[in-house]
């Protein structure tokens, strides 16, 4: 069974977290991945941020994506072996002015990972991270034109923009047999931009 959490699914309310994975449990008795994929990204400056924006953003972000990793290792647990895949971002590592909150989150999601990866280790349960780049995606489009997008691909080593199926075949990995003694890690997936020591 895969489990997938996404934006508008997963609010950080601790009560509908748990009722899905209580439904999960019932009705298919085990849960061998999930893919947390919860993210939202409302841009503000740090001058305009308020902070209903900065509680959305940490509420979804990272406060859902904790519990719904949470309740996944529960079922997890019982089989002695799962995966678990955050998707983060770029931004933890690299600022964007107009999302100081989005990349705290994220920078959030890369550390959770890591705690979570020690704590479930001993359970066979793999926790890793996906850190895609600059990706096609409605949420691009939300605050960047066509013209400032295509400036800043032309400055990706690779020479474009990833499509989601590059994201895609980075969580399968992570996901397979072929990513078994991989955790604690974050993979980024931008083509050589902002490459990390």
């Amino acid at each position: 069974m895969v489990a997938l959490s996404r934006s508008g699914r997963t609010s950080g309310n601790l009560r509908e977290i748990e009722a899905l994975f209580t439904v999960l449990g019932t009705q298919f008795g085990r849960l061998d991945i999930l893919v947390n994929n919860a993210g939202i990204y409302p841009r503000a400056g740090v001058l305009e941020l308020d902070e209903e924006t900065w509680d959305a953003i940490l509420a979804v972000n990272l406060k859902g994506t904790f519990f719904c990793a949470q309740q996944a290792a529960r079922l997890m647990l019982t089989q002695g072996s799962g995966r678990i895949i955050n998707i983060a971002s770029g931004t933890a590592i690299t600022p964007d002015p107009r999302g100081a909150h989005y990349g705290a989150s994220k920078a959030g999601v890369v550390s959770l990972t890591k705690a979570l990866a020690l704590g479930l280790a001993p359970y066979h349960i793999a926790v890793n991270a996906v850190a895609p780049g600059l990706t096609d995606t409605a949420q691009l489009r939300g605050g960047s034109t066509e013209a400032e997008i295509a400036a800043r691909a032309a400055t990706i080593p690779w020479g474009r923009i990833a499509q989601p199926e590059d994201i895609a075949r980075a969580v399968l990995y992570l996901a397979s047999d072929l990513g078994e003694y991989v955790t604690g890690q974050t993979l980024f997936v931008n083509g050589g931009a902002r490459m990390i020591p």
